[in-house]
């Protein structure tokens, strides 16, 4: 008999329901990014299915120190059940794994200056703090907090047409939308030269990331880092590119940075 796939909120947070076979949803993205980093290297799909099965129970027979099978069924002194299920406390010892293991960026990503890293917070949503800077999520990837730390450093300055283009980092008066994002991932070390909006129409890969998603047309290019919108329209409102008001996608193209 098929599973049933659980009636579970599209964006379930990561940790507070057990995932299993027919689970769906952001929570079964973030599982299968957090065993990729773990070193169980699984498709992200947002679908748990026998595959991802096969992936959980590798992770917990590791982590039981049962390789061989036989803890199988049966809770272990380290907190597991080899059983293909994550539970919560099983999502917990993951994420400390995750968050205890990430030591930083590959030398290739690594921009020339490097922001000041960005502050953060327990949990897999950004916030935005008082000063109006957003605040990256422990559990993020690196290469995303520090998006997040270069968006930090223009997050409030002025918007300038061209601004951003024709500049190195940190020495524009303004930047607009396209020139935000090119400083964004230009301070995390995964843009050389910054593009326009239809430029970012064509960069990266298609659809939405798991942690970040570019959203771009020949007048206007926006991203979501981490569940925050940053973007120069409502800045003047908002007194920040960093926003979580979020807004229609219809005519953008769609698309993330690789591994993202």
């Amino acid at each position: 008999m098929p599973a049933v796939a659980d009636a579970a909120p599209k964006n379930a947070v990561f940790g507070a329901r057990t995932l299993k076979a027919g689970t769906t949803g952001r929570d079964v993205r973030v599982l299968q990014d957090f065993l990729t980093r773990a070193g169980v290297a699984t498709a992200v799909d947002g679908r748990f299915g026998p595959g991802t099965s096969a992936k959980v129970r590798a992770w917990e027979q590791r982590r039981a120190g049962g390789a061989d099978g036989s803890s199988t069924g049966a809770a272990s002194s380290a907190g597991v059940r080899i059983d293909g299920r994550l539970t919560p406390r099983e999502a917990r010892l993951l994420r400390q794994e995750v968050e205890g293991a990430e030591t930083g960026a590959a030398p290739e990503q690594k921009a020339a200056e490097t922001p000041a890293p960005a502050a953060t917070a327990p949990g897999e949503q950004a916030t935005i703090g008082p000063d109006g800077k957003a605040i990256a999520p422990a559990s993020a990837p690196e290469a995303v907090k520090r998006i997040i730390a270069a968006g930090n450093e223009i997050h409030d300055m002025p918007y300038v047409y061209g601004g951003g283009h024709s500049a190195p980092p940190n020495k524009a008066s303004g930047y607009d939308c396209s020139g935000s994002m090119s400083y964004a991932f230009q301070g995390a070390g995964l843009l050389e030269n910054a593009l326009d909006s239809s430029g970012f129409a064509a960069w990266g890969d298609p659809g939405p990331g798991q942690w970040v998603t570019t959203y771009a047309n020949a007048g206007h290019s926006y991203m979501i880092v981490a569940g925050l919108r940053f973007d120069t329209s409502g800045r003047a409102n908002a007194g920040s590119r960093w926003q979580t008001k979020q807004r229609s996608s219809a005519g953008y193209t769609e698309r993330h940075p690789r591994g993202l």
